[in-house]
């Protein structure tokens, strides 16, 4: 059941009284999944919203309130809720079939757009989601160099299959999570993320490493950043000792610019996983790269080599529908100005939202690059200046440590005031979000400063 238990919080009275459907779905849910959810993401307490319909940079719940969306689909909406040349072409692709069972033309469309806009993209596989793009990524790695070790960074998030548990939330000494063998977790390498003479030495000591692979911008969109340098020294450290180099694109492909971070760093990688906007906003996922890595995939190639070839089937690699919308979604995105309408859309959001944190004497502060941002709740207090902080001088452990409860009342409060950003108050905006949009956030967002504010939540700046 839905938490009920009664509360002195006006903040919590005023999000239950607005959603009476979402608590009734919830109640229902808790008896047919665990936690009564699909995603670990949409854990809200006491319960998360149920949303109804969705139309452009906003969306309805159940009980008919409306918000500004910046949860994005995860990041897939890029261009916004059923954009007109997306959803039609989805809904042409639907009316022919669903699942062919066969090969089609969409794949190969599809497939020419990435190779097109991915600078590093040879040759194309298509998965079903991100998660098997990284798995798939790691083991063409694997045989393709005959190594068995992978370099991962902590707090970078690459899906949940075993190998990519430790070390983004938990388990940041390498022992594996639940459910995860002794033997996966011991051939992961977990070094701490933007360190450079720690990834520079490691590399120059050990000969048995596959593969790094990293979120291009930094773990969770930037969340926990680091600079260009450090992924063109990572790209030359992995160069030098015989191991590939694999960008972690599922949020930041087609987003970051239209062929991605690699595109705007002038960094190539040796592998890139994609996901999200991929699919135009439908499940749909894909590894890219060299086209002699890919070959191990090859039905003829990997056999001329003398290499196993990896096995690879999948019941919805490159789904008709979400090809059809893929194609559409990124010939837009192609040919166009979305990302950086979407990047510029959330440098001001950043700024204006840090003037009212400033406005409001609060020693918080919203960061981020690109089109994303995130709220920094400085947990150890310290006497920061929303409008000149830096997110680089601070140890990942701080940035991620954001109180839960505060931050959980703080979603709540922005909930209220028809504001939507995910439980890490972390957000990203899409080529939609307009004017009219960003005046509704920024008066959101000072309502809900007010509102913890009067709760004793929003402290004082430090002298």
């Amino acid at each position: 059941m839905p938490d009920t238990t009664p509360t002195n919080s006006k903040i919590v009275a005023a999000y239950r009284e607005r959603t009476g459907g979402s608590a009734k779905l919830a109640a229902e849910a808790q008896g047919l999944m665990p936690s009564g959810i699909t995603h670990d993401s949409r854990q809200c307490d006491p319960y998360g919203i149920y949303v109804e319909r969705a139309q452009g940079s906003r969306k309805w719940d159940v009980d008919g309130n409306e918000y500004v969306d910046y949860f994005g689909g995860h990041g897939a909406l890029l261009l916004g809720h059923n954009h007109p040349a997306v959803l039609e072409a989805t809904q042409k692709a639907m009316a022919l079939g669903t699942h062919f069972g066969a090969n089609h033309p969409g794949e190969v469309r599809w497939a020419a757009l990435v190779k097109r806009m991915v600078p590093s993209a040879e040759r194309v596989r298509f998965t079903a989601s991100g998660t098997e793009a990284t798995l798939m990524a790691l083991r063409l790695a694997r045989a393709f160099t005959g190594k068995p070790k992978v370099v991962r960074f902590l707090t970078h998030f690459h899906g949940w299959h075993d190998h990519m548990t430790a070390g983004h939330s938990s388990h940041f000494d390498g022992t594996p999570t639940a459910g995860v063998v002794a033997g996966i977790a011991e051939h992961t390498i977990l070094l701490p993320p933007g360190d450079t003479a720690a990834m520079r030495e490691l590399f120059q000591r050990r000969q048995d490493i596959a593969a790094a692979i990293l979120e291009p911008t930094g773990a969770s969109f930037g969340m926990v950043p680091h600079t260009r340098d450090f992924v063109a020294a990572l790209r030359e450290e992995t160069r030098k000792a015989g191991s590939l180099l694999i960008f972690d694109e599922v949020v930041t492909g087609f987003r970051v610019s239209p062929g991605g971070a690699q595109q705007e760093y002038g960094i190539l990688p040796d592998l890139t996983s994609l996901a999200k906007i991929l699919a135009g906003g439908l499940p749909g996922g894909a590894v890219a790269g060299r086209r002699d890595i890919l070959d191990e995939l090859d039905f003829k190639a990997a056999p001329a080599k003398g290499h196993e070839k990896i096995g690879h089937p999948g019941t919805y690699n490159g789904n008709p529908v979400s090809a059809a919308a893929g194609v559409a979604a990124l010939g837009i995105i192609a040919g166009g100005d979305a990302c950086a309408r979407a990047n510029a859309y959330a440098a001001e959001l950043r700024q204006r939202v840090n003037r009212e944190l400033a406005a409001a004497g609060a020693p918080w502060a919203m960061y981020g690059t690109f089109s994303g941002f995130h709220m920094f709740l400085n947990p150890k207090r310290r006497p920061i200046d929303p409008l000149g902080f830096d997110p680089l001088a601070l140890d990942y452990r701080e940035l991620t440590a954001n109180p839960k409860a505060l931050a959980q009342k703080f979603r709540l409060a922005l909930l209220v005031n028809g504001i939507d950003v995910n439980g890490k108050l972390s957000g990203v905006t899409s080529a939609v979000h307009d004017k009219a949009d960003l005046e509704r956030t920024v008066d959101g967002f000072r309502a809900a400063l007010a509102m913890l504010r009067a709760e004793e939540e929003l402290p004082a700046a430090a002298a």
